[in-house]
């Protein structure tokens, strides 16, 4: 797994345009976080990637004009865990309780 940081301008479009370099490799977002970083925006995302689809990301993501930053490096089981997957936000507290009492 690795970690994937992308720094970037909030144009139109632009977070669909990262989003789209992984979709069309047809690989799985196993996790995207999105924020706000000063000036700029900042999204994470953690992948279960090849060598080969790193670089080709890597070059994907700076051909976008307003992509500022992009580095990486290898999730630790620590993180893969802590990003698992959440209920949606709208979720209210009993769904999340009736969900964890059938997991």
């Amino acid at each position: 797994m690795q970690l994937f940081h992308i720094r970037y301008r909030n144009a139109q479009g632009a977070l669909m345009r990262i989003l789209n370099a992984v979709s069309r490799r047809g690989l799985d977002l196993t996790s995207v976080h999105a924020e706000y970083a000063g000036q700029d925006h900042a999204v994470s995302l953690l992948l279960d990637v090849t060598h080969k689809q790193v670089g080709q990301l890597y070059r994907e993501w700076y051909a976008i004009v307003d992509v500022i930053n992009v580095h990486s490096s290898a999730a630790l089981r620590d993180q893969t865990a802590a990003w698992g997957p959440h209920p949606p936000a709208s979720a209210s507290v009993g769904e999340q309780s009736a969900r964890a009492a059938l997991a």
